[in-house]
């Protein structure tokens, strides 16, 4: 009797990620939130917003839930970033 044993990893392809620059300071920044639908991934975020709003003076948030957390945002979505946020955060909840 023989036993085959199955090996389910793969290579990891690496790919580089060009990030952008963090900003020196959240003061006067509007803040995109994005909730990924995970449990309590919404009240994570809320504190998030107000400790960036009363600690280091973010003017504004706004929070958005995507269709399910392996999702990527919609286009919509996007677009409303993009026009009226400096910064976006993504919340992971569980």
């Amino acid at each position: 009797m023989s036993i085959q044993i199955y090996d389910p990893t793969t290579e990891v392809n690496s790919r580089k990620i060009n990030f952008v620059p963090r900003p020196k300071s959240l003061k006067g920044l509007r803040i995109g939130l994005v909730d990924n639908t995970k449990h309590n991934s919404d009240q994570l975020l809320m504190r998030i917003a107000g400790i960036l709003e009363k600690e280091h003076g973010a003017k504004s948030h706004v929070i958005r839930k995507k269709k399910s957390a392996g999702s990527a945002p919609s286009p919509e979505m996007i677009a409303e970033y993009k026009q009226n946020c400096d910064i976006i955060v993504a919340g992971v909840g569980d």
